[in-house]
């Protein structure tokens, strides 16, 4: 029986914020691995703090009470979860176990139960960021959270060196673990770039359409001069002033093929603490399907697009225009650029 149990694989217990398959930052960070720890003989769970009926009103205007209530009943449910917590070996909590309070339910894993808590986190999840819709909650939030989760952690999981500095500040048990893209399984297809009308593309979650207006005067100017289309693949439209606009609301089934209509794919971002932290996955989504990406100089994004050659670093409104125009007007600089984008993601995986 000691011999079998040697030979055992570990158990792993995975916690985080949304329903299993919505987010982005848990489908790239570790739900695309879930089938290779099953293949290779791992025992996991995984637990969502939200329901499916709570995601789909937590950002939304209103609703106040019931979003309370879920809250809270997921609060309970993690309390109810202790006892299971018990039973595994790691406990991997992808960004928070709880989003209420102080840390109570990570202090009684970490000291109580005496867990293996891995760490991961994609954002400066230590700064505060909420919507104007759940601006109450941002109240109930204790930001400090990621700073005694770092302490407590036997490992810390971050997506890009900045992220990791902060974390190497409570912790010396820390992982560059970049957010990747499976260019065989999912991310496997190519844009065809003579498309009818051109297409400016961006995706994102409702949390990050803001940054569009970083260039919207640039695309009414443009648009004005040029026939092209904005495509907005989000969760929730955003209000955006421009006759180019087209929103198309992100469905997991479609997320490639919506993807695949773009001819770029833009990523405009302010210069702030909170962008810092971001891992460029936007630019690795665009490029890995033959997307020139253009981006704002801002995290690790300057490490992912090489300016000129697969797409463009654009450091103020004039580079944007700049940049697009060109997209616009060469076809044949588009098709060199579109080329060398997949090129450089299959290096970066390699």
């Amino acid at each position: 029986m000691l011999a079998l149990y040697a030979f055992m694989k570990p158990s792993i217990i995975f916690l985080f914020p949304y329903p299993l398959n919505e987010a982005p930052s848990q489908r790239f960070r570790f739900v695309q691995y879930l089938d290779i720890l099953k293949a290779r003989g791992y025992r996991y769970e995984t637990h969502a703090y939200l329901s499916d009926n709570a995601w789909k009103i937590l950002y939304q205007p209103g609703h106040f009470f019931s979003k309370f209530l879920r809250i809270i009943l997921g609060y309970i449910n993690r309390l109810l979860l202790l006892p299971k917590i018990s039973k595994f070996d790691y406990v991997f909590i992808h960004r928070e176990a709880a989003p209420l309070g102080p840390p109570v339910i990570e202090f009684l894993i970490a000291k109580v139960l005496r867990k293996k808590i891995i760490y991961d986190f994609d954002d400066a999840i230590w700064l505060p960021n909420f919507s104007e819709s759940n601006k109450f909650f941002s109240f109930i939030k204790w930001y400090s959270n990621s700073k005694v989760l770092c302490k407590w952690a036997y490992k810390v999981s971050c997506g890009n060196e900045y992220l990791c500095n902060f974390a190497r500040q409570f912790n010396q048990n820390v992982i560059y673990n970049p957010t990747t893209i499976d260019t065989v399984n999912y991310h496997n297809q190519i844009s065809n770039q003579n498309k009818e009308k051109f297409v400016i593309g961006w995706t994102g979650s409702h949390s990050t359409t803001r940054y569009l207006n970083e260039i919207v005067e640039v695309l009414k100017v443009l648009e004005n001069k040029y026939s092209f289309e904005l495509q907005v693949i989000a969760d929730i439209p955003p209000e955006l002033d421009l006759k180019s606009f087209k929103f198309i609301k992100w469905q997991k089934e479609n997320e490639i093929k919506d993807l695949l209509n773009f001819n770029i794919g833009i990523m405009p971002l302010k210069d702030d603490f909170w962008a810092a932290g971001k891992c460029g996955f936007k630019a690795l989504q665009y490029m890995a399907l033959g997307i020139p990406a253009l981006v704002s100089p801002v995290g690790v994004n300057t490490k992912i697009v090489d300016d000129g050659l697969n797409g463009f670093i654009c450091k103020a409104p004039e580079d944007w225009k700049m940049a697009i125009e060109k997209l616009i007007q060469d076809h044949e600089l588009l098709l060199e650029m579109a080329k060398n984008t997949r090129k450089k993601i299959v290096e970066i995986i390699q």
